[in-house]
């Protein structure tokens, strides 16, 4: 699958289903994610076991993200298909638990997933849908050469769409 100098990226399994669910669970993780509703621990195991696994397909999905240092889970990453305006988007994914955030890590797994997306998967163009109250995934989208493209009423919030076009991108 996928690594970087500090991560590597594997499918989850349920046998990821406590971090998952503490990931889930984590106000300060999910509080900028859809309506910022953390979820109850059989709540997270629904989503693991509907949304998550069977969405392995074509290479896309959010694959549990491991930092090799610390041979650690520590979040998850990815590409996950999405509806925005009628159209489908490929949208650049990733969370983190909080003792590893404002190391470059969000940066490094959506740099690596934009690799990824553009040269293994040939999209087109990426996305990445940030709540407007979020400044470090903002942050993370503008270092990863993505621009402001425009906002979105996204589910149950508003959202902006950042983007970048493979034409556009530096290998």
């Amino acid at each position: 699958m996928i690594e970087t100098e500090r991560l590597k990226f594997r499918e989850y399994t349920l046998d990821d289903l406590p971090f998952y669910a503490s990931l889930w669970g984590n106000y300060e993780v999910v509080k900028y994610i859809g309506a910022g509703i953390p979820k109850t621990p059989p709540e997270a195991k629904a989503h693991l076991e509907e949304r998550i696994l069977p969405s392995y397909r074509n290479g896309v999905g959010l694959f549990a993200m491991i930092y090799k240092p610390e041979n650690k889970l520590i979040g998850h990453a990815g590409i996950i298909p999405q509806e925005i305006e009628g159209e489908e988007e490929y949208e650049i994914g990733y969370w983190l638990s909080p003792d590893y955030w404002r190391k470059g890590l969000a940066t490094e797994a959506a740099t690596a997933f934009k690799h990824y997306g553009f040269n293994a998967l040939q999209l087109d163009k990426l996305i990445s849908l940030i709540n407007p109250n979020n400044p470090a995934s903002i942050f993370v989208a503008r270092k990863n050469q993505m621009f402001y493209e425009k906002t979105v009423h996204f589910l149950t919030s508003t959202a902006l769409v950042y983007a970048i076009y493979k034409e556009d991108y530096e290998r």
